[in-house]
């Protein structure tokens, strides 16, 4: 089964082409902005680890995807270091602030959320990157195909906790931020970023 058969039925829309058009030809504001995002997985997910650390299956896989996303931002900042690239910061795309901002406040319900969000993120990442890899240079087409591989699965065991944490089941609320996710993905943004829509 190819890796990608799981992200693609869990997603509710491919990336545009006209996104990759543009983020193939704006590779430095692509690069700054993965390295932001593996920095930002990092940090969030270190928060939750302080948050719900009463929850053991949590802690273990937030543990690993710490690790796992801040060795990710270092190896971009090398890739970005080797082509002359200063690292800069850039705004934040509107993606994960349009997900969050229907998560609900009481639990569990907003740990379910933030698990159901979370998986979101990693499948369009994961599919960005399959997406990204012929349309790039050799070098970080290989780079991207890497990180495919290595967290095709991560999307999966974000569901499997949100299922084990919501006292109902999640199908509902899945389908929910799965058109949230699309819509996000397919309307047009002013800027190019690694979670952004289509140029505007």
């Amino acid at each position: 089964m190819d890796l990608l058969d799981p992200i693609r039925a869990f997603l509710a829309c491919p990336t545009p082409a006209r996104w990759l058009e543009q983020a193939a030809s704006a590779l430095p504001v692509l690069l700054q902005d993965h390295a932001n995002c593996e920095k930002k997985a990092a940090g969030t997910a270190m928060n939750l680890l302080f948050r719900y650390s009463d929850r053991t299956e949590l802690q273990v896989l937030l543990a690993q995807l710490v690790r796992e996303e801040m060795l990710h931002y270092e190896q971009v900042l090398e890739i970005m270091q080797a082509r002359g690239i200063p690292y800069r910061p850039v705004s934040a795309a509107r993606y994960a602030e349009g997900l969050r901002r229907h998560m609900r406040q009481n639990e569990p319900g907003r740990l379910v959320d933030v698990l159901i969000i979370g998986a979101f993120v990693e499948a369009r990442s994961c599919e960005r990157f399959a997406a990204l890899a012929p349309c790039v240079d050799e070098e970080l087409g290989r780079y991207y195909t890497f990180l495919l591989r290595s967290e095709a699965r991560h999307f999966e065991y974000y569901l499997e906790l949100a299922g084990k944490y919501s006292p109902e089941p999640i199908a509902e609320r899945v389908a929910f931020f799965r058109e949230v996710e699309r819509e996000l993905i397919e309307t047009p943004d002013t800027e190019l970023r690694f979670h952004s829509g289509p140029p505007a």
